[in-house]
């Protein structure tokens, strides 16, 4: 268990002094200039020696990623991704609403990593309190001379907050950029990459609230204090969050690699109803495939032990479902989100993602044949890898993750409703 001295974000919870001055007495703006001074060299190599992954749900070294941005007289651009658009998540809104020094720091620190003097952050289009936090705490930064030309940071930084208009679609880092430019919120086609033609063409890293948030930290802390929680390929600290049948939902920050029974009985107050009472959980966020209740509870809650029950990390938002829940519904409002958010720029996906969500809702009523489970598994197989960005994987994989842990459920309502049918004598349905 992660104790409190080794905790980055201190006011997560809103408790404390979320000001500048409440911010500085906890850590944060200590002797910034120091950092800035050690030069971009270095401050890529810390964070590559970190450890630290992306913890907007791909996973990709935050270092490497940094280093990919050129070396050239160009204008480069920071943009942040604050567009929390996945059912389950629920991390960047508490960082930007009470702890937000940590992201405009790292803003800071970032942009002298990538040679950039101009930082975007985009935020998602519901979040209004989250919005008015962050421009206010810019609006301190700005009036205490740690942003903008001749800084006492040395190092001239503008940020700007940008209100996204609430597309889910837009946590796609292409897409962001389309949206920030003023168009249609729709993934690029890659390459090219951003870090060589993001936004308006020019360099460009787009990171998410949490990876650009630890980073001042990071950096003070060094390199070998980040690493020293978790195991190897999967370091560091990470704010997790737990909803669903939980005694205490709540978001919190752990060490990668807490198993999943430590983090719900610590943090969570247990399961409702205890443990036997654990039917599923989606582990990070809705894009995850499920997983059964047994094969859970002693997982280690990181990128790798995910991957061993066949699912995967993504954000750390873990949904707890109890056997009260009709888990074929669930996932079938899940198939409805995907389909609704699809920007129908791909084939595979537009029409796909309908096609999944009609199947589910007939299997949510047991108004289908069995044969029809394993032609639903092969089309999540057409759609997912075969479109422009994850969207269309992020709405096959709960697909497949039912079917593969929870096809007796489905195979037993058919059978149900088959049952019904031939002792009520024949159903009839009047055409639409």
């Amino acid at each position: 268990m992660l104790k409190d001295k080794d905790r980055i974000f201190t006011n997560l919870y809103g408790h404390r002094d979320k000001s500048l001055k409440g911010a500085m007495a906890r850590g944060s703006w200590d002797n910034t200039k120091a950092l800035v001074d050690k030069g971009r060299d270095w401050i890529v190599q810390e964070m590559k020696d970190s450890g630290l992954r992306g913890r907007g749900g791909a996973g990709f070294p935050t270092g490497l990623k940094w280093s990919f941005m050129p070396k050239d007289d160009r204008p480069h651009y920071l943009v942040v991704n604050a567009d929390e658009s996945e059912p389950g998540t629920c991390k960047d809104r508490e960082i930007m609403r009470h702890d937000p020094h940590h992201l405009i720091e790292g803003c800071l620190l970032a942009g002298v990593g990538m040679g950039a003097h101009t930082a975007y952050i985009y935020i998602r289009g519901e979040f209004m309190r989250e919005r008015e936090a962050l421009q206010a705490a810019i609006d301190e930064c700005y009036a205490a001379g740690l942003l903008g030309k001749n800084n006492k940071c040395g190092w001239d930084m503008d940020v700007y907050v940008h209100h996204g208009a609430g597309a889910y679609i837009c946590g796609e880092e292409t897409a962001l950029l389309e949206s920030l430019e003023g168009k249609k919120g729709q993934p690029r086609l890659k390459p090219p990459f951003p870090a060589n033609m993001g936004l308006y063409g020019l360099p460009t890293t787009v990171n998410n609230v949490e990876s650009i948030a630890v980073a001042p930290t990071i950096l003070r802390r060094g390199a070998s204090w980040f690493s020293s929680f978790g195991r190897p390929n999967n370091v560091g600290t990470k704010v997790f969050m737990v909803s669903g049948h939980v005694n205490r939902p709540c978001v919190v920050e752990e060490s990668l690699g807490i198993t999943f029974r430590e983090l719900i009985e610590k943090h969570c107050g247990g399961i409702r109803g205890g443990w036997n009472n654990l039917l599923a959980v989606i582990p990070g966020g809705a894009s995850c495939p499920v997983v059964k209740g047994e094969d859970m509870m002693d997982v280690q809650m990181d990128f790798d032990g995910l991957r061993e029950v066949k699912s995967s990390f993504g954000t750390g938002g873990a949904i707890v479902m109890d056997k009260s829940t009709d888990i074929i519904k669930a996932i079938a409002r899940l198939a409805e989100f995907f389909k609704h958010e699809s920007c129908g720029q791909c084939t595979p996906c537009r029409e796909g993602t309908g096609w999944m969500w009609r199947v589910m809702e007939r299997m949510v009523e047991g108004r289908a044949q069995k044969r029809e489970i394993d032609m639903l598994f092969e089309v999540t197989k057409q759609v997912e890898g075969h479109t422009i960005c994850a969207l269309g994987d992020a709405a096959a994989w709960p697909i497949q993750g039912l079917i593969r842990n929870f096809r007796p459920e489905i195979e037993k309502r058919i059978d149900q409703y088959t049952a019904n049918a031939t002792s009520d004598g024949a159903v009839m349905e009047a055409a639409e």
